[in-house]
């Protein structure tokens, strides 16, 4: 393990062990409208604050976000809708999330994806989830206060369910549905909410007030 999350994330960042995947992320072709801009084209480290009681979990970063930005859920239109909501209830200083030094903080709060580089067509083989699955167990175990985690879309559900399989707790008969919470004794309770997507936001699938009925609900919780 890690001794550190600084340790942790400098160590994901190097990390080159899918070769689809670092091929993808480093040929992309960018948006026309950042063609002129830097771009991460890395795996993307979680960040946020290391104190944190709860612990979001995305799927990867994506093309025009984590890839281009190099933190996860920034510059897209998934972070556009996530941090209006995470500063409406309090677990972010500024209700935007547009580049890495941009100001933002997370107040209790810590956000990674459960795959480190961004997947064609946003999806990773089962190959680069398990590859990656270490850099997320390491993440659990160095965040010591978390009370819960949310899991953004399927495959951050079946990230954690996971973690807590290798723990020694049966997870049958678990299905992801939006806004379920499944209690482990002694482990982070899981809660469940759509991904932010344009796919899921756009058609009006996840919603504004639902994202903040989730984020409410774990509050009233947890703390």
């Amino acid at each position: 393990m890690k001794h550190s999350l600084n340790t942790l994330n400098a160590c994901v960042e190097k990390c080159r062990l899918c070769p689809r995947l670092v091929h993808y992320r480093e040929e992309v072709p960018p948006k026309k409208a950042f063609e002129d801009e830097p771009h991460w084209r890395k795996p993307v480290p979680g960040f946020g604050d290391p104190k944190a009681w709860l612990l979001i979990t995305g799927l990867a970063p994506s093309v025009q976000g984590g890839n281009r930005t190099g933190r996860l859920f920034t510059g897209d239109e998934s972070a556009r809708f996530l941090f209006k909501a995470l500063h409406d209830v309090g677990l972010a200083n500024q209700p935007t999330s547009t580049s890495s030094h941009d100001g933002l903080r997370l107040h209790g709060c810590y956000m990674t994806a459960a795959v480190k580089c961004v997947p064609p067509q946003n999806k990773p083989t089962q190959a680069e989830f398990l590859r990656c699955h270490p850099y997320y167990e390491n993440e659990i175990a160095l965040l010591p206060h978390l009370k819960a985690v949310l899991a953004l879309g399927k495959c951050a559900f079946d990230a954690y369910l996971s973690h807590v399989k290798a723990k020694g707790h049966t997870i049958r008969g678990m299905r992801f549905r939006h806004g379920e919470g499944y209690a482990f004794e002694g482990m982070p309770t899981l809660y469940t909410c759509y991904h932010p997507s344009p796919q899921n936001t756009n058609t009006g699938k996840l919603t504004n007030t639902m994202m903040k009925g989730v984020l409410k609900e774990i509050i009233k919780l947890s703390t």
